[in-house]
């Protein structure tokens, strides 16, 4: 039985949906507490790799707690649990997005998102235990609420959305055109949403969690343009301009962008110096930037188009644009005589 345990702690190192251990000031063990005596056994583990259990699993299984501990505190984090039994069956949970740029699933609030499940080891004969016939499927969800990150969030407050039995072996796709998170503008909910399995209680082990994962939400990002007004008519410079930009996307590339006539999706045209700004973090963020001196991309006088853009992994998005008119050229009025 510890050689079988072998997997069960390598998913725990490889698939912890946290990052804690990717840091100097964290420390992990693996906590083994078997049942039904409730004997707890811990033992340290390296951010990556596989060691064997350190105890047989008993009759009743055992649940193994993969936990973090900060060294400014100290501090301790449970980030994943796992049951394993000696008739109770082995569930997995993954889930995919548009996004697979992050350790921890992500995706926008207007994006579908995919939860691969699996089940096996399920058994069905007459004298079966009832907990090696069923688990079943919890679906969570939680807001961050207004500016939240999710960063020391209470997950024993999320929200039981559905409950649900599994009763046969193999693999099964649920797919959600959007999610549940609460929020009124649903363009800017915050949050997470969790699926978890759970095997069933018996008189040999307590009810305990197979497998569990959750993903999460971020807002539509949005922008405005101030400095310049639609429809104004610019005469010699440039106006200083600021782009205000909220709830960029954690993985984003956000940039001004100015061309000929009026405004038309999908036009490339040619990006306003000090307008870029690139964004790799686990949440979203906001800026707001000042730019001038740019008159040297607008080479021409005449009607003009500014965007801000937004490029996530789910395309290209622009946020605000306003035209202009642009007349650069210096008149001077006045007559010619001559006395003969």
């Amino acid at each position: 039985m510890k050689t079988a345990l072998h997997a069960v702690i390598s998913a725990f190192l490889f698939c912890s949906p946290q990052a804690w251990s990717q840091t100097v000031t964290y420390t992990n063990f693996i906590r083994q507490v078997q049942y039904p005596s409730e004997v707890k056994w811990d033992a340290s583990v390296a951010d990556f790799g596989q060691q064997l259990s350190a105890l047989a699993i008993d009759p009743g299984g055992a649940r193994f707690e993969l936990w973090t501990v900060s060294s400014s505190g100290p501090t301790s984090y449970l980030l994943e649990s796992c049951y394993v039994g000696t008739y109770i069956p082995v569930a997995s949970v993954a889930i995919r997005s548009e996004d697979a740029t992050s350790a921890i699933p992500r995706t926008r609030a207007d994006r579908p998102f995919y939860v691969d499940l699996t089940v096996s080891g399920l058994l069905n004969g007459a004298t079966d235990p009832e907990p090696s016939k069923s688990v079943k499927l919890l679906r969570h969800v939680q807001s961050y609420g207004v500016g939240g990150t999710g960063i020391g969030i209470d997950r024993t407050q999320a929200t039981l959305l559905t409950q649900s039995s599994i009763a046969t072996n193999g693999n099964q796709t649920l797919t959600f055109a959007i999610n549940s998170v609460p929020g009124a503008n649903r363009s800017k909910v915050r949050g997470e949403e969790r699926f978890s399995i759970f095997s069933l209680e018996d008189y040999q082990a307590p009810e305990s969690q197979l497998a569990s994962r959750y993903i999460q939400i971020w807002p539509v990002a949005d922008g405005s343009i101030a400095g310049i007004a639609n429809n104004q008519l610019i005469r010699y410079s440039l106006p200083q301009v600021t782009f205000t930009l909220n709830d960029l996307y954690p993985f984003s590339t956000t940039y001004a962008q100015v061309y000929r006539g009026n405004p038309v999706l999908g036009t490339s045209g040619a990006i306003v110096p000090g307008s870029a700004l690139v964004i790799n973090d686990s949440v979203p963020q906001s800026r707001v930037l000042t730019v001038n001196k740019y008159d040297s991309i607008l080479d021409e006088d005449g009607r003009w188009t500014m965007e801000l853009l937004t490029v996530t992994p789910f395309g290209t998005d622009r946020l605000a644009y306003v035209s202009f008119d642009l007349d650069r050229t210096i008149k001077m009025n006045g007559a010619f005589t001559t006395i003969e």
